[in-house]
């Protein structure tokens, strides 16, 4: 009988055993789903979080990074060159708009832009439609365009020269300020300047385009309706006006694009400093 308690005993310690191995064989198979389980999160989290990062995030990132003046980024970027690559990146921006705008059909083929006649005019445009003479109306219009389209190239200099003189605060600054801080720095440091620098140019294209005589036309052939008012229009500060509003509107949008995807630009220094590492 002792004999087979000791029997039953062992039995049942043996069934003891496979227990506690089964309970212990199964807590390692939980603890490995665990694992899995916490290592598929954790990367479909990372993932999302890169994308992310690419679209949005590395301009936060470098705005810290000029914040606190880091001196490197991954130990390679400098201050000087997080500063470059936006002047860069801004050269490249107005370049394009100028070169855009100052071709044929720039500001004329451009709806956004295009400049009308003067409000001054309206009525004009109005009398002249009715007795069947839009069509010189039409040519006037055409050639104050031409004229803005003209005058256009001399901004790029005057670009140029803004983005040279910005300093590291400047950047600092445009880097913190609205998504059209760098188009705000453009106008208040160049429209006198540029105003300054469109003006003979406008005055000679209007001239040499014939629209001082298309003008001189239309004028004569609305004066000589009865009892219309006088109308006096300033072509010149019209097409210069006009014409810096349309350089500045594409400037905005440039930056825009240039904070939301500066991938797009494709120089070595904007792909070392704007690159998603």
């Amino acid at each position: 009988m002792a004999v087979k308690r000791r029997t039953f005993a062992g039995m049942n310690g043996l069934s003891l055993i496979q227990s506690d191995l089964s309970v212990g064989v199964s807590m390692k198979v939980l603890n490995k789903l665990y694992t899995l389980m916490f290592t598929v999160f954790f990367i479909t989290a990372s993932l999302l979080s890169i994308q992310v990062y690419a679209g949005d995030e590395w301009w936060k990132s470098i705005t810290k990074q000029l914040e606190t003046k880091d001196e490197t980024r991954a130990g390679e970027l400098s201050i000087g060159e997080m500063g470059d690559a936006f002047k860069q990146a801004l050269q490249i921006g107005s370049e394009n708009v100028v070169n855009q705008l100052g071709g044929v059909n720039g500001f004329n083929g451009d709806a956004s832009i295009h400049i009308p006649l003067p409000d001054e005019m309206d009525m004009v445009r109005g009398m002249l439609d009715k007795v069947g003479m839009s069509a010189m109306v039409d040519d006037l219009e055409l050639k104050l365009n031409r004229a803005a389209e003209a005058a256009t190239p001399k901004a790029k200099a005057l670009f140029v020269q803004s983005i040279s003189e910005m300093t590291f605060d400047d950047v600092k600054t445009i880097y913190e300020g609205p998504q059209d801080s760098a188009t705000q720095y453009f106008k208040s440091k160049m429209s006198q300047s540029l105003a300054t620098e469109m003006e003979p140019i406008v005055k000679e294209t209007l001239a040499s385009v014939g629209a001082v005589q298309a003008y001189d036309s239309v004028m004569g052939k609305y004066q000589s309706m009865p009892f219309v008012p006088d109308v006096k229009a300033d072509l010149t500060s019209h097409v210069v006006e006009k014409g810096m509003e349309g350089i500045f509107y594409y400037i905005a949008k440039e930056e825009a694009a240039i904070r939301q995807d500066p991938m797009k630009q494709t120089t070595e220094l904007l792909q070392k400093v704007f690159g998603v590492n």
